[in-house]
């Protein structure tokens, strides 16, 4: 397994929202990187494949800043698909989409037409968990993936934003997490 630390669409993707997410992009970014070298190592995938994951990536938490929001599945979408309209790749839409609304379900993503999705879930919660949560992957190569790609105070900025929103909306707590 080896650390992917160039990832070219990645950031030309994320460069576009730089200014938008401001003193978190850092974070957001290494968070990034974190999600897509875990799905990559969780499965061989084809070119094609590596590019829906690189996208889903970019765009799964974007609305917390587009919506300023903790509920940011559904603000998460519009730019997605946005930019896969501008990119000729509407047929895409649909696995995108369900790869960004279902990266918080707390259960496996059954649905066979569309197993990125699972995959996308695996490596997100390997990140949102810390490394605690391995789906597998070498507590080794998680290792050197967070070496490559700190923190940056993305998981702080989460707490943060929970505890605010919890305080005002205390009946729906987590409202990103699916059953």
């Amino acid at each position: 397994m080896n650390v992917e630390t160039s990832i070219p669409l990645l950031d030309e993707i994320l460069g576009e929202w730089q200014e938008l997410i401001g003193k978190d992009y850092a974070g957001y970014r290494n968070h990034v990187f974190r999600v897509v070298n875990f799905c990559l190592a969780l499965k061989e995938c084809t070119p094609e494949e590596v590019e829906k994951i690189i996208i889903a990536g970019a765009f799964h938490d974007i609305g917390l800043w587009t919506g300023k929001t903790l509920d940011y599945l559904t603000p998460s979408l519009p730019p997605a698909r946005d930019y896969l309209e501008r990119r000729g790749l509407q047929a895409w839409t649909t696995e995108i989409e369900l790869m960004i609304t279902e990266h918080h379900k707390l259960r496996p993503y059954t649905k066979l037409a569309y197993p990125l999705v699972e995959l996308f879930r695996r490596g997100d919660l390997v990140d949102f968990s810390l490394g605690a949560v391995t789906n597998g992957l070498p507590k080794e190569f998680i290792k050197q993936v967070k070496d490559a790609f700190p923190n940056e105070g993305f998981h702080a900025m989460l707490a943060k934003m929970g505890s605010k929103w919890m305080l005002k909306n205390p009946l729906n707590p987590a409202p990103m997490i699916k059953w």
